[in-house]
């Protein structure tokens, strides 16, 4: 029987529970603000770990970009974090990348919205209501 998950799927879980509680615990930055961690992917020899966030009430990309680079060099010290929480022989490299799909999600959840709204007020009596 196969299993269902790769031991890199399980170990990316891990680290993504461990990682945020320590981002919003430990980092104690106020120009990093509110971070979720949307996503980690793990190397198959578990030494790096991509670490995809998003920075809630950042405006601007040069905001994001500040953020992610005091969060990058924080890596070490999350790291030594992860590696007394998680019991794994050795603890993947950390880095931090800024994941703007969820920005464009929005965006274009916005422009769909707004294309809805403008075709019926431009056709009122739609027989497909």
């Amino acid at each position: 029987m196969a299993r269902e998950f790769k031991r890199t799927d399980r170990v990316a879980d891990a680290l993504q529970r461990s990682v945020s509680r320590f981002i919003q615990q430990e980092i104690r930055d106020p120009r990093i603000g509110m971070v979720n961690v949307n996503d980690v992917t793990v190397t198959r020899d578990l030494a790096f770990a991509k670490i995809f966030v998003t920075f809630v009430g950042r405006e601007t990309d040069a905001e994001c970009e500040a953020a992610l680079a005091i969060l990058n060099k924080a890596a070490g010290f999350l790291r030594s974090l992860v590696a007394k929480d998680l019991d794994l022989r050795t603890t993947p490299r950390l880095q931090f990348v800024y994941d703007k799909t969820t920005i464009r999600g929005n965006q274009l959840a916005n422009l769909i919205d707004r294309a809805v709204a403008d075709d019926k007020a431009k056709n009122p009596e739609d027989p497909a209501e």
